[in-house]
C-alpha cells in the first residue's frame, strides 16, 4: 500500500541526524512495550509480515510521530483488537474485562534463547522456475497494490539489472493478509541514481525485489 511507511525519495522531511552516543532506550517504558511485541508474536498469532502490515496501517500523522517503539505498541494493540484477543474497552482501561482467547503457543521464559536463536528463515523450496538470471535487464512493475507490499514506489517503473538470485522465499504481500506464504524468486536489483533519481551520479541503489515485481525490460 502507499502509506507513510513508503518514505523513499519524500522530500521535505529534512535530514536524519544521528544520535552520538544513543542509547539502547530513552524511556523505561520501551523495553517493556518491546518485550510484549516480542512476547505476542511468539504465540502464532500473526507472521512477520502481518505486523508490519499494522505498523504501516497507522494513520500518517501517528506513524511520523512516533518513535519507533512507540509504533511497535501502536501496532500491537491494533493486531490484539481485530484479532479479538482484546477489546477497545480493556485497551482504554487497562484491565481484563472478557474471558481470554486461547494462543498458539506460550511460550516460557526457558524457551525465548532457542526461539530467538532460530531467527525466522523465509526461504522456501518451489517447484517454480526463475523467471530471470544474474544480469537480465528487469523494470519493477508500476504498480500501486492496496494491501502490503514490499515493493517500494521510488523503483516502481524504473529499469534495473539483476545482480543476485537468492532462491524461493515468503511472498509478503500473500503473507500479509493470511493467504499463504507463496514462495516466489527473490532477487537483488541493482538501479542507478540517474535511473531513480534523474541526477548524474556513480551512485546506485541494490533492492531485494520477489518476481512478481518485476518484468522483462523492453
Amino acid at each position: 500500500m502507499n502509506g507513510p511507511h513508503d518514505m523513499g525519495g519524500f522530500t521535505g522531511f529534512g535530514p536524519v541526524i544521528p544520535e552520538a552516543g544513543e542509547p539502547v532506550w530513552h524511556h523505561d517504558w520501551e523495553p517493556r512495550a518491546f518485550a510484549l511485541v516480542l512476547a505476542m508474536g511468539m504465540t502464532g498469532s500473526w507472521n512477520i509480515d502481518m505486523a508490519r502490515h499494522a505498523r504501516e496501517r497507522q494513520p500518517a500523522m501517528t506513524y511520523w510521530r512516533s518513535s519507533y517503539y512507540e509504533m511497535r505498541h501502536y501496532a500491537l494493540i491494533l493486531q490484539l483488537v481485530e484479532l479479538g484477543l482484546i477489546t477497545a474497552m480493556e485497551e482504554e482501561q487497562g484491565k481484563m474485562v472478557v474471558p481470554p482467547k486461547p494462543v498458539k503457543r506460550v511460550p516460557t521464559a526457558a524457551m525465548i534463547p532457542g526461539i530467538l536463536a532460530s531467527g525466522g528463515p523465509a526461504n522456501r523450496p518451489s517447484n517454480r522456475a526463475a523467471g530471470f538470471i544474474t544480469g537480465a535487464k528487469v523494470r519493477a512493475r508500476n504498480i500501486n497494490p492496496s494491501g502490503h507490499t514490499r515493493l517500494p514506489r521510488y523503483a516502481r517503473g524504473k529499469l534495473g539489472e539483476v545482480i543476485a538470485v537468492h532462491g524461493t522465499h515468503v511472498f509478503p504481500d500473500s503473507n500479509a493478509h493470511g493467504k499463504g506464504e507463496d514462495p516466489q524468486w527473490l532477487y537483488t536489483v541493482r538501479f542507478t541514481a540517474r535511473e531513480l533519481w534523474g541526477k548524474e551520479s556513480p551512485d546506485s541503489v541494490c533492492i531485494d525485489l520477489w518476481e512478481p515485481y518485476l518484468e522483462a525490460a523492453q
